[in-house]
């Protein structure tokens, strides 16, 4: 089996940097059109079925990336987003304010510094480990599948193939709409962002 994982597009509260977590946010313009982008990506493969966060802005993802095609969304729960507790709804900018810049230290080790209220790293790690198992026991004859989920989730999964520390799951860069392809051990590739190229381009300032 082969998993074709793909961050959601950017929504609203990416576009301004707010925490987002469970809390359940809608794609912004910009989120649209990268899903636009997603779809051409992912039309040339053979995808038997597309497994997809129940958040909103993964699901509008995945509806947007595969209209016109009869590739299956099936909702999951466990590949939900992480939960960021109290952080959920505030600004980056409101929480490295709070006392001893909170943000930087979770950016820097989120195993021992998370949010308050937040979801354990190794929590969110079994669950999603649990909805790759089903995930392959579905198709145990190779099959593409495409998985639309969250930025933290997808960086979890890689730590744990990787066998890294979850201290390290930030610095993983895991674009919104970009391509992580894994075969179970081997990721090929991470972040892949080439069929958004065209969209940056778009978004570039016109110089002087």
């Amino acid at each position: 089996m082969r998993l074709v994982f793909a961050r959601h597009g950017q929504s609203l509260w990416n576009e301004v940097r707010r925490f987002q977590g469970g809390a359940d946010v809608e794609l912004s313009a910009l989120g649209r059109r990268q899903a636009e982008a997603l779809g051409r990506a992912v039309r040339g493969r053979r995808l038997a079925a597309a497994y997809v966060s129940p958040l909103r802005r993964a699901f509008e993802t995945a509806t947007i990336a595969l209209e016109g095609t009869r590739v299956p969304l099936v909702p999951v729960d466990e590949l939900r987003e992480l939960s960021l507790g109290e952080w959920e709804g505030c600004t980056v900018d409101e929480v490295s304010a709070r006392d001893g810049d909170p943000y930087r230290r979770w950016v820097r080790a989120p195993l021992d510094c998370p949010p308050p209220g937040g979801e354990a790293l190794p929590e969110v790690c079994g669950r999603v480990l649990r909805a790759i198992d089903r995930i392959a026991r579905a198709h145990p004859n190779g099959d593409d599948v495409l998985v639309v989920a969250h930025g933290g989730v997808i960086s979890v999964y890689a730590c744990h193939l990787l066998g890294c520390s979850f201290n390290a799951v930030w610095r993983l860069r895991v674009d919104n709409c970009s391509l992580t392809t894994i075969e179970p051990p081997r990721i090929v590739p991470l972040n892949d962002t080439s069929h958004l190229n065209a969209i940056r381009a778009r978004a570039l300032p016109a110089q002087p």
